[in-house]
């Protein structure tokens, strides 16, 4: 038995391993975050999160100097449904020019699939958002889990790992992919300095955002080993 453990370990490359990992630990996340969510209070590192980014006593005032409020209004956008679109309906027509239409596939695949899967969720928990401190953006759709968050992950992750495939060097392949999680991450920072989601939403869409992101991966990976799929990317 031990011997066979082995023998499958050794056959199962490194990245894909860490892929199943991601999986399985945003999946485990995101349910553990759901029971927080459906809670009839909010928990304890949620309230404490989102008021140490709001002055003592002044839940309308957040910290910081006054430029660091529109700097996170700057980086919020970035997750964005109209930045995230533009970016994605941007890729997949250079892919369809320069005739991969089937990366072309898997991007919007992965896009609009985390897309739905996001919407399902907020639906499914139906958790408002937080009125503990002023929101300094307006909302309106419903908080659990953080879209922004979540899509930026699946996007911005799905295309660093599609561009990495196309450089040279195992450090740039680092760097591409490791910009992608730095604006994953600084997103959904921004959602909770701006007062619009409890943390445990944003580590709610991260997980889901990562999962998912790490899943398509792995479909694609899979398509194209098996030759389903043409493309060189």
């Amino acid at each position: 038995m031990k011997n066979a453990a082995n023998a499958l370990l050794n056959r199962v490359e490194f990245p894909v391993l860490l892929a199943g990992l991601v999986i399985a630990a945003g999946l485990w996340g995101l349910v553990e975050l759901m029971e927080v969510a459906r809670a009839a209070t909010p928990h304890a590192f949620d309230t404490e999160i989102l008021l140490a980014f709001r002055q003592p006593g002044q839940p309308g005032v957040p910290i910081g100097p006054l430029w660091l409020e529109g700097a996170m209004r700057d980086i919020t956008s970035l997750g964005s449904s109209a930045v995230l679109v533009l970016i994605t309906a941007a890729t997949i027509v250079y892919f369809l020019l320069i005739r991969r239409p089937a990366t072309a596939l898997l991007i919007f695949v992965a896009v609009a699939g985390g897309q739905v899967l996001s919407s399902l969720l907020k639906v499914g928990v139906d958790r408002p958002r937080p009125e503990l401190v002023s929101h300094l953006v307006s909302e309106t759709s419903l908080s659990f889990p953080s879209g922004h968050a979540m899509l930026s992950a699946v996007t911005y992750l799905t295309l660093g790992s599609l561009a990495s495939r196309f450089l040279n060097g195992q450090t740039t392949k680092i760097y591409v992919l490791s910009l992608a999680v730095l604006t994953t991450l600084l997103v959904g920072t921004s959602r909770v300095y701006l007062g619009v989601h409890w943390p445990s939403d944003v580590l709610a869409g991260w997980c889901a955002g990562f999962a998912w992101a790490m899943l398509c991966w792995l479909a694609a990976r899979l398509l194209q080993r098996r030759k389903v799929v043409n493309d060189d990317a």
